[in-house]
């Protein structure tokens, strides 16, 4: 059976949902029923060096006032804090706190475990040539911080 592109492009996608969806209710099964997929790709970037609103939104691809919300979000569940910047008394830096970094944590372990069920699945020889002929098509990137900005712009580009 032939399929489309927009079939490849939207079986993908729903890969991507149904892994993302299983690892956030895992995670609210654990106790982290407050974190959303855009936090952890915020706690990522903060932890990477974005260190203020403006940096986490260009990381992101969103306004500095979404990136703010998240940050404000983020800091009111204990995810992250804002620490003196070392080379100007006068900021205040963002990091990801030891609770933070936990849920990371958890989150990896979680797709890990999902990955094992689909290895399960489909048996480890299909899912490793999944996962290379992936890598070939699209590259080995591990993670791209402006997923969040990228999904939610509008049709014409612009947003």
């Amino acid at each position: 059976m032939s399929r489309s592109g927009a079939d490849l492009a939207l079986l993908l996608l729903g890969g991507f949902r149904a892994l993302v969806d299983a690892a956030t209710a895992e995670l609210a099964r654990r106790g982290y029923q407050d974190v959303r997929p855009v936090h952890d790709f915020a706690m990522r970037a903060i932890a990477a060096g974005a260190n203020s609103a403006s940096e986490l939104g260009r990381q992101l691809s969103v306004a500095k006032q979404s990136a703010a919300k998240t940050i404000a979000v983020l800091e009111e569940r204990g995810y992250v804090t804002r620490g003196p910047d070392p080379r100007d008394a006068r900021r205040k830096r963002l990091q990801v706190t030891p609770l933070g970094f936990e849920v990371m944590r958890q989150g990896e372990a979680i797709f890990d475990e999902l990955r094992a069920q689909w290895e399960r699945k489909i048996g480890a020889a299909e899912l490793a040539s999944v996962e290379r002929q992936l890598a070939q098509l699209v590259g080995a990137v591990a993670i791209r911080f402006d997923t969040p900005g990228w999904i939610a712009r509008d049709l014409d580009g612009s947003g």
